[in-house]
């Protein structure tokens, strides 16, 4: 099996430890992609590249803030 190397959010910071958002590719699943958050690193989501496209254009677009 491939290693999934993680790659961390160019906005979540330079400090160790802080909550970010990682993603990566790799790993069981050929053209997957995982996305994770630092702060609980075992929970992964684990999508294909358009399902992945729809989630990240519906975060922008703030159709998860009525949850924060």
């Amino acid at each position: 099996m491939a290693e999934i190397r993680w790659q961390k959010s160019s906005f979540s910071g330079s400090n160790e430890g802080g909550s970010c958002v990682e993603l990566a590719t790799g790993g069981a699943g050929a053209g997957l992609r995982h996305l994770r958050e630092s702060d609980d690193p075992g929970v992964v989501l684990a999508l294909d590249a358009e399902k992945l496209r729809s989630l990240l254009l519906a975060v922008k677009a703030g159709e998860f803030d009525h949850l924060a």
